[in-house]
């Protein structure tokens, strides 16, 4: 996964409406290359309409989208190819095994053969998940079935990773197993993330942290320094509470 001379992720001046009501309004962030950054926001706040313009199921045409440094607009097809996604759904065929659903999706990527049977063993065992590549993925808890999805979406190799609600309906033991192992892949492979989540307690103190309200960008920078010394849930809950907006 190399890390390039661009930012991971750029995000400029972003709108976007559904009718009248506006659900993005001049969105700006930047993910620096080989950083997590959590984009932290209540229901509502607009995370998932970021997720869909990231990945071309919407269009705007205000604003600019770099994905490490390939205009998202003007070549869709390339700055796709260096992203990884997992959806807030599940989307694994729970009818084929883990290898199976990791293999149809290489084949997608126009890998296969041995090539496709290594990078398949290799992310398997980056998610802890090797011993389950024989199982069929109705079997596999919420958890496991969580990181396999992370397992095929970094088959290709792709620079920027976008988890958008990952951990959604999880336990805590398997929220806090699926966070640091993405973190890890974050500074031991240089992969830049972007983590979609309405749960502080996600956030490092050292992420790069994007707190989005209501459309808008409410605070952006490293989580403790938007904390400034309080609890980053009291500050969170301070900055998105209905009487602050």
């Amino acid at each position: 996964m190399s890390c390039g001379a661009h930012p991971g992720l750029v995000v400029e001046n972003v709108t976007y409406a559904y009718g009248n009501r506006k659900a993005l309004d001049d969105v700006s962030f930047t993910v620096p290359t080989g950083r997590f950054c959590a984009l932290l926001g209540p229901n509502g706040a607009g995370k998932s309409t970021v997720f869909s313009l990231l990945t071309r199921l919407f269009v705007t045409r205000t604003g600019q989208i770099r994905i490490s440094g390939m205009d998202l607009s003007q070549n869709p097809r390339a700055a796709l190819a260096l992203m990884g996604v997992v959806f807030q759904q599940p989307t694994l065929d729970l009818d084929l095994t883990v290898r199976q659903n990791l293999s149809y999706f290489a084949a997608l990527h126009g890998i296969s053969g041995r090539d496709a049977v290594r990078r398949i063993d290799m992310v398997l065992g980056w998610l802890g998940m090797a011993e389950r590549a024989g199982e069929r993925a109705r079997h596999l808890n919420g958890g496991h079935r969580r990181r396999a999805e992370i397992a095929r979406a970094l088959i290709h190799r792709p620079r920027v990773l976008l988890l958008d609600e990952p951990t959604v309906g999880l336990d805590a033991a398997s929220r806090r197993s699926i966070t640091e192992r993405v973190h890890e892949l974050c500074d031991d492979d240089g992969l830049t993330v972007l983590w979609a989540t309405h749960l502080v307690d996600e956030v490092r103190d050292e992420d790069e942290l994007i707190v989005l309200h209501r459309g808008k960008v409410l605070a952006r920078g490293i989580a403790s320094e938007i904390a400034a010394g309080e609890r980053l849930a009291d500050s969170f809950l301070a900055m998105t509470r209905e009487d602050a907006s």
